[in-house]
């Protein structure tokens, strides 16, 4: 019987944020690398990446030989010790690609291990290189590859022991690794059946007396509230969602002029309004109640440098949209655990709305400037079970007329 090694790893930028794997296909004998394979995935954990990994090196193995039996080698310790039985699968994104990995070879010929990072250099130099190749909005390509610049050409690879116990690493669940930033998750005709989606009816608030005059508005300012223009806006919304009748249940962010716009939508849908931190809006620093132009004449390299960096803070110690990201990725991920196969209504503020639809879409910060987003709009985003999103509605006013 022949017998591979498989090598995997995967990481995600934010956890959950972008995300990506690598897997590498070794022959057990001599050490030869037989498959590379690395793909964005997406914004995922870093578990979900170490799992697509890891499922991708079984079917590399598969492919090469159906008879074949297959030592996994990977520094993730939740993934090893959940494969191997001996932790239980309680996250809800993770059961099915365990199960999907159980079923690509018969599990007696499949056996872990658990090694340190440093010797799993492989498999996240793969990694890194399709994230890489995905921020530059490339494809990754084999024939790319300086993973083998890790291994000794040639090299007879360390006998595995099986059964072996992992060694000190991170305790369970907390498999946190920084990587860098991919981009689209894979393409595809359409989700697998994994029953109803969330989904999140996104609405941003009506107008407050600063949204005609541009001014920046987050959550670091003077916190105004809607404007008799905004209040008008949030009755047409509630008329419009309860003749739909789909939404079945609000979350708002905590500033005023969002709960103000989810109690009158609230009110005409009969619905209770639950209140989410993480929906707020970026905190703007001293730019706030600025209008654009004012910022670009006081503090233009400010502007410049947060124009052109996601991880740039806007004056005075406000949020990037790196910090925004991360924090509405946290939230967007309780929620899609909390409401799954539900309709909810979020009400919230233009860079969360937009950063939804980015994270969704896998693309760009700066995709973030390309992006038109009214006053009391809805756009709207289905979240599945295998973790795929999809964008299904974006800035429409259609109510407002």
């Amino acid at each position: 019987m022949r017998e591979f090694i498989v090598e995997a790893d995967g990481g995600s930028r934010g956890n959950p944020g972008p995300a990506g794997y690598g897997a590498v296909l070794l022959d057990a004998l001599t050490g030869q690398t037989l498959v590379e394979a690395a793909e964005y995935i997406g914004i995922a954990t870093n578990n979900v990446a170490e799992y697509r990994g890891l499922v991708a090196g079984l079917r590399a193995a598969r492919d090469l030989d159906p008879g074949a039996a297959v030592h996994v080698r990977m520094d993730s310790k939740l993934v090893v010790e959940q494969m191997s039985g001996r932790w239980k699968i309680k996250h809800p994104d993770l059961k099915p690609l365990a199960a999907e990995a159980a079923r690509v070879l018969p599990p007696d010929r499949v056996t872990y291990e658990w090694i340190p990072r440093e010797r799993n250099k492989h498999a996240d130099r793969l990694a890194n290189e399709a994230m890489d190749a995905g921020r530059r909005g490339e494809q990754w390509s084999p024939a790319d590859s300086t993973a083998d610049l890790d291994t000794a050409a040639g090299a007879v690879p360390e006998p595995r022991v099986t059964g072996r116990e992992p060694g000190s690493g991170a305790e369970a669940g907390a498999d946190v690794r920084a990587a860098r930033v991919v981009a689209t998750p894979s393409a595809g005709w359409a989700p697998p059946d994994l029953g109803a989606p969330a989904t999140f009816v996104l609405l941003r608030h009506g107008e407050t007396p600063l949204t005609p005059q541009k001014r920046f508005s987050g959550s670091g300012g003077s916190d105004p509230s809607l404007s008799d223009v905004g209040r008008e806006q949030a009755q047409r919304v509630a008329a419009a969602l309860a003749r739909r009748g789909t939404v079945q249940a609000i979350v708002s962010s905590p500033l005023a002029r969002t709960r103000e716009t989810a109690a009158i939508v609230a009110a005409g849908l009969g619905l209770e309004v639950v209140v989410a931190d993480g929906l707020r809006e970026t905190d703007f620093g001293v730019w706030e109640g600025l209008t654009f132009g004012e910022v670009h004449e006081r503090h233009p390299d400010d502007l410049n440098a947060w124009l052109t960096d996601p991880e740039a803070r806007p004056t005075g110690g406000g949020e990037s949209f790196a910090t925004t990201a991360a924090r509405v990725a946290a939230a967007r991920d309780e929620l899609v655990t909390a409401y799954a196969g539900r309709t909810v209504l979020l009400v919230t503020h233009v860079t969360p709305i937009k950063t939804f639809v980015r994270l969704a879409l896998g693309a760009p910060p700066e995709s973030l400037f390309r992006m038109e987003l009214s006053a009391a709009s809805l756009s709207a985003v289905a979240y599945y079970a295998d973790g795929n999103a999809s964008v299904r509605l974006f800035n429409d006013t259609s109510h407002l007329r």
